[in-house]
């Protein structure tokens, strides 16, 4: 079954770079640009959407060559569930979920709980991390981008929000984030973002504040 392919990017410095690469390979391709919140823009998309799931490609995510949007591999209950691949990471080299392709169910989106701090394993009843590297998460492309983007996953390793995840794996993913790669271009904007964002999510009370971008550049200025 082909499910619509959608490319949400908001301020992403790389965005359109990447949605004319994925356009060419993939004519169907749809994209939504500039709807401010996480939660509001997957919420446009699948608004837009014309089959029950739809792919989610993020403005700063380079697809693979290999990678073909084909139905998953035992795809279940697929207007319940939301299927996220993995992405490597440039700085640090980690591959799991982070800037993953996402196959979300429409009418779960439309309706999801816009007040959660993780939007991905908050939609469906059944969440299946797939087994398969589809994509790169360029997000180290100015010092604020990488510092926001390390920020945000790191302040959601160290409070384990995220559903059925497993501690140790957690734990080994948070340390990674804050000491490999300060090599790499913006490296040493990442490894600040993540140590930042862990020692802010251990003494807040407010996580969603992750997914307010003006309150993340507020923060940004005054910490760098």
């Amino acid at each position: 079954m082909i499910f619509d392919i959608t490319f949400i990017s908001y301020n992403e410095p790389n965005a359109d770079a990447n949605w004319l690469r994925l356009k060419e390979r993939f004519p169907i391709a749809r994209r939504v640009h500039g709807v401010k919140g996480i939660h509001q823009a997957h919420i446009a998309a699948a608004n837009r959407c014309r089959t029950k799931m739809f792919w989610v490609v993020d403005g700063d995510s380079t697809v693979l060559d290999s990678f073909t949007f084909a139905d998953p591999v035992g795809l279940w209950k697929p207007e319940e569930s939301v299927y996220v691949y993995q992405s490597q990471n440039p700085i640090n080299g980690l591959t799991y979920g982070y800037g993953g392709i996402k196959l979300l169910p429409r009418d779960k989106t439309i309706s999801m709980d816009i007040s959660t701090v993780d939007m991905t394993t908050s939609i469906g009843n059944y969440f299946t991390a797939v087994e398969q590297v589809a994509s790169v998460t360029n997000f180290n492309t100015d010092a604020y981008t990488t510092w926001r983007s390390a920020f945000r996953e790191a302040a959601k390793l160290s409070s384990q929000i995220i559903r059925n995840q497993i501690s140790e794996e957690t734990q080994t993913r948070l340390n990674t984030w804050k000491t490999i790669g300060i090599d790499k271009p913006y490296g040493e904007y990442a490894l600040l973002g993540a140590q930042q964002g862990q020692a802010w999510a251990e003494s807040t009370s407010d996580l969603t504040l992750i997914n307010d971008f003006t309150w993340l550049k507020e923060y940004f200025d005054k910490q760098t």
